[in-house]
């Protein structure tokens, strides 16, 4: 009798970008793109992995570009802050049509809407088996959501971040631009500073690298490509040290 393949993860911290909500073009809410995510993470919710999702706010606003345009530096990354919370009620409301219990957690008080950020609440969520999103960022301004799942991931626990993206992990040059780049399999966290990859912001990067944090970049508009990645098989570039 041949044992079913456990998952290679039991706590994990999803990454998604607010560009990945709205779809194609990157604005607003587009609901096919939240009902895809939600239907990746109950399939690994389903393997009994315990599943956290940081979620930024860019396809509504995003706090740098807004000081461009005249706003105040803080107060535009409290409104960016405030659209992450608007995406992961969003993603909630997909998730728990799917039938997967879940909380979000808010760095930003707003108690009407979500439960205030408090990490042994959002561990005892993860052993009843719910999905915790946290929104609101660290719920300081000049911190990138990026920032923000680095942090939670090392506050509860997750074993690994996973770096949502729409290319298929870490290139040396843009793969859209240079069709010769090269993906890494593999990269550490040094190599990845010298070479200048955008893995993440470096407040983020720094932190992964300090705590030996392990993040995998992945492709997650591809199906099933979250469920083969808890598995255990390849797929994107990890980046460890």
């Amino acid at each position: 009798m041949t044992t079913a393949k456990k998952p290679k993860f039991s706590r994990i911290l999803l990454k998604l970008s607010g560009e990945a909500l709205g779809g194609e073009n990157g604005v607003g809410i587009c609901s096919q793109a939240v009902r895809h995510m939600a239907g990746q993470i109950r399939e690994v919710r389903e393997l009994g992995v315990q599943v956290v999702v940081v979620v930024g706010g860019g396809n509504i606003f995003r706090g740098a570009s807004g000081s461009e345009h005249g706003i105040e530096r803080a107060t535009g990354d409290y409104m960016g802050m405030l659209a992450t919370i608007i995406n992961a009620l969003a993603l909630q409301d997909a998730l728990e049509k799917l039938g997967s219990p879940t909380r979000v957690q808010s760095a930003i008080a707003m108690s009407q809407v979500a439960e205030p950020f408090i990490r042994r609440r959002a561990v005892r969520h993860l052993e009843k088996g719910r999905v915790v999103i946290f929104g609101g960022g660290t719920g300081n301004p000049f911190f990138s959501t990026d920032t923000a799942a680095a942090l939670r991931a090392n506050e509860i626990g997750a074993e690994v971040v996973l770096k949502a993206t729409k290319v298929d992990g870490v290139y040396d040059s843009d793969p859209k631009k240079n069709p010769k780049a090269k993906r890494f399999a593999q990269i550490t966290y040094l190599e990845a500073l010298q070479r200048q990859l955008k893995v993440m912001d470096s407040t983020a990067f720094s932190l992964c690298m300090d705590n030996k944090m392990p993040i995998i970049v992945f492709d997650f508009f591809k199906p099933h490509n979250l469920r083969r990645l808890v598995m255990g098989e390849r797929v994107g570039t990890l980046v460890t040290g």
